[in-house]
């Protein structure tokens, strides 16, 4: 997925998205990832899990030492418009449901050209 997204961000760019990726891996393991992976694409690493449930994702325990060594946050997507609120949202409890990356980038374009307002605010009962 990280693979897909490091070869869009150069088309995010051009829409006017920054895209930076964030890992609760510390700085070395998440830098050998992103080595192994060849991705060039920004990587926060150092995620608490305090800011993980802050941010609304679901965090996991490990299933075996193979998969990691802490626990960990599944897939969270967040793209914040220029006035810095959330305009798009997709949070998964597993890693299998994750959002296409091209509609992604397509949705965006669509709510820049188009003015198009946040969803799912409604206030009533």
């Amino acid at each position: 997925y990280l693979s897909t997204l490091d070869g869009l961000v150069a088309d995010f760019n051009k829409a006017g998205v920054d895209v930076v990726a964030v890992s609760g891996d510390p700085k070395d393991k998440a830098r050998e990832m992103a080595q192994e992976q060849d991705l060039s694409l920004t990587i926060g690493y150092d995620m608490s899990i305090a800011q993980m449930r802050e941010l609304g994702l679901y965090v996991s325990d490990p299933r075996s030492p193979q998969e990691t060594d802490q626990p960990f946050s599944e897939p969270g997507v967040f793209v914040v418009n220029g006035d810095g609120n959330i305009q798009i949202l997709d949070i998964s409890n597993a890693p299998f449901a994750r959002p296409d990356l091209e509609g992604l980038l397509n949705g965006i374009k669509f709510v820049r050209d188009n003015d198009y307002p946040i969803r799912g605010t409604h206030a009533g009962a």
